[in-house]
């Protein structure tokens, strides 16, 4: 009889919560523990904090050391868009006892190749000092604009342009500190918004681009950057983060273009709103709702794949948060197979859902 893998979730966010539910769900993982800062959240049941019918008896602890003590694998959910050096530092000290460590939340590490050396270069030292691994992914970047475009090229007899776009409106998603701080909306547009700062969308999404590269075996001229902006034309009411002002930012739109013989040849776009009013004119979702993850090969055939995952009441901003979840923690049971290492997406295979129908089946 296999013994489960002994898992633990670092945090009960948005991530956190569908990261709960995935490790539970798992045939092949034991959720072993669950850490959090928040004090009113210790000795909660996790099946609680994760928005389950049911407890799962496992209570939250904000003891780390004790916990990194006690398991085989590691989903990360934590933060790490404001706090990079403080999430890796957590990451490397599983890693360091030789933990499999999985999560969304290391921007820069999405391509390990091409990672900014003071990232990469620390996690293959312990790896190589602990014998740990790391596998950093999502949905985007993640799976929408790494593995799924790969895989459709494979359907394709000519391609002129690989497309991998992200279209949302963030009315019902509740994360001030991105939305408002990172993302800018209803800042002045006077202020630039950090996400698009020159440089930080390739340091994002740039490794995204060369990866799809590599599988398609061509050779970039260049990385380039694109932005765009729009003003809100009325003042928005947000229920869940409040009011957003006329004239202050209220949609964006940005490229990430991989150029290939003087042509942008590879692309990640982001359309983002904080009302569908805003920019009507820009791409949305083929039914109108709040969000889509869109790849288009532009060549013969064109195809055109549109992803749409809802969880939470029907949210799809959780259910995309569902699908990065299920993506690592689904690649958990090869990764502990596996040699320690860093890896990334085309190393990582995409696992069939096994064992997870006969479940639903049973339930």
């Amino acid at each position: 009889m296999t013994v489960p893998i002994r898992t633990a979730v670092w945090g009960t966010g948005n991530v956190g919560r569908a990261a709960i539910r995935a490790v539970d769900a798992h045939p092949g993982l034991e959720l072993t523990a669950v850490i959090v800062h928040d004090p009113a959240k210790v000795g909660r049941d996790s099946g609680e904090l994760a928005d389950l019918d049911r407890t799962l008896g496992v209570a939250a602890s904000d003891d780390i050391e004790g916990t990194l003590g006690a398991i085989d694998a590691l989903v990360y959910a934590a933060s790490g868009e404001i706090r990079p050096d403080d999430a890796l530092a957590d990451i490397n000290r599983a890693i360091a006892l030789g933990i499999v460590v999985v999560t969304p939340s290391l921007y820069g590490m999405y391509d390990p190749d091409s990672a900014p050396p003071e990232l990469r270069d620390p996690v293959h030292a312990t790896i190589a000092a602990g014998g740990g691994s790391l596998f950093v992914s999502g949905i985007d970047p993640g799976w929408g604009n790494d593995i799924l475009p790969v895989l459709i090229s494979g359907l394709a007899s000519t391609i002129d342009q690989i497309r991998c776009q992200e279209i949302f409106d963030y009315t019902t998603y509740d994360q001030q500190d991105s939305v408002r701080y990172l993302i800018g909306m209803g800042q002045p547009m006077t202020e630039d918004p950090p996400m698009v700062a020159p440089t930080i969308p390739t340091m994002v999404w740039g490794g995204q681009v060369r990866l799809i590269a590599k599988a398609l075996g061509v050779e970039l001229d260049e990385i380039t950057e694109h932005v765009e902006r729009r003003e809100l034309d009325e003042t928005v009411e947000n229920a869940a983060m409040g009011t957003f002002e006329k004239g202050t930012q209220g949609a964006l739109r940005f490229e990430v273009q991989g150029i290939v013989d003087g042509e942008a040849r590879i692309v990640v776009e982001h359309v983002t709103r904080i009302h569908p009013s805003c920019a009507p004119d820009w791409p949305s979702p083929p039914d109108g709702g709040d969000g889509v993850h869109r790849v288009i090969i532009e060549g013969r055939p064109r195809i055109e794949v549109n992803i749409e995952a809802t969880d939470e009441g029907g949210n799809r901003a959780a259910g995309g948060n569902a699908t990065a979840v299920g993506r690592i923690v689904n690649a958990i049971p090869w990764l502990v197979e596996a040699e320690p290492g860093l890896y990334d997406a085309l190393q990582v295979p995409l696992t069939p859902g096994v064992g997870k129908l006969s479940r639903l089946a049973t339930a």
